[in-house]
């Protein structure tokens, strides 16, 4: 059998076939009801999500590997921001409960989206305060694992991103330089906030610390971090740079120290759109 004969043609939600969920009927099914959910929406408050005892189980899991990780590894501006926006180790937060406290914080929300956007659509919408979030969990079968953004990525990785005010302006920043960029700025864009606000680190005294969203929420990718490769501090070499998001990333580019990324990824994104 071809791998995609596989696939209903009902999915909502299109899995390839080496998805830890792809010969899970029950999992496709519930991806597509979570998937369904966003693409209703039409504003308002995000609806919520009845989740599962075994979904449930997959998140403490993973905040249970991640905790000691972040304590150790996470830079200090993600750490305070963390307090700010503490994570119930025991229930799947809903998006729902946690914009009124972004709002208040930084004025962002994070709204329901059904699976993987165009990087304009993203990037443009960051710029209008708003982040396009998943409400899927990952398979049980790899709770460490996860071929796509999924809910824990959002909300430990880029929740306490959001919370932050230095950061949350930088997301906006971004999205504002993606609505003025074309087709070429926009990908230098794009690469650039992978490789800052999803991937990124900063020197904290001797120290290289997690700063990236896709660090912050990826067991192996931070312990991998300490190791490095540490890749130079250099936003044009970033911005030719193709990044592939189905594997561990081959480095890690390392800001001289937190300020520094906040002010040169600012300046660059004023600078250059």
């Amino acid at each position: 059998m071809l791998p995609g004969a596989f696939k209903p043609a009902s999915d909502l939600v299109q899995l390839d076939a080496d998805h830890p969920g792809f010969r899970d009927p029950e999992y496709r099914a519930r991806r597509n009801a979570i998937a369904r959910l966003a693409l209703d929406y039409r504003g308002g408050p995000v609806p919520e999500v009845s989740y599962t005892s075994a979904e449930a189980e997959v998140w403490r899991v993973v905040l249970e590997r991640l905790a000691p990780l972040h304590a150790r590894l996470a830079c200090r501006a993600v750490q305070d921001a963390a307090l700010a926006l503490p994570l119930d180790r025991w229930r799947i937060p809903q998006l729902a409960e946690l914009n009124p406290r972004l709002v208040e914080a930084t004025g962002f929300e994070m709204l329901p989206v059904a699976g993987l956007v165009a990087a304009r659509t993203f990037l443009e919408r960051l710029g209008q305060g708003a982040f396009l979030s998943t409400q899927y969990m990952r398979h049980p079968s790899a709770p460490l694992y996860t071929p796509e953004p999924d809910l824990v990525h959002e909300l430990v990785g880029h929740a306490a991103t959001l919370v932050h005010p230095d950061l949350a302006e930088l997301s906006r920043a971004l999205g504002r330089a993606a609505a003025r960029a074309d087709d070429d700025g926009l990908r230098a864009l794009e690469r650039v906030y992978w490789f800052t606000l999803e991937f990124g680190a900063v020197r904290q005294g001797d120290e290289v610390r997690a700063l990236g969203a896709g660090l912050l929420s990826s067991v192996g990718e931070l312990e991998r971090l300490a190791g490095g490769p540490h890749l130079p501090w250099d936003l044009a070499r970033m911005a030719e740079t193709p990044y592939d998001p189905t594997t561990f990333q081959p480095g890690y580019h390392v800001a001289p120290s937190f300020q520094r990324l906040l002010d040169d990824v600012g300046g660059w994104c004023a600078r250059s759109f």
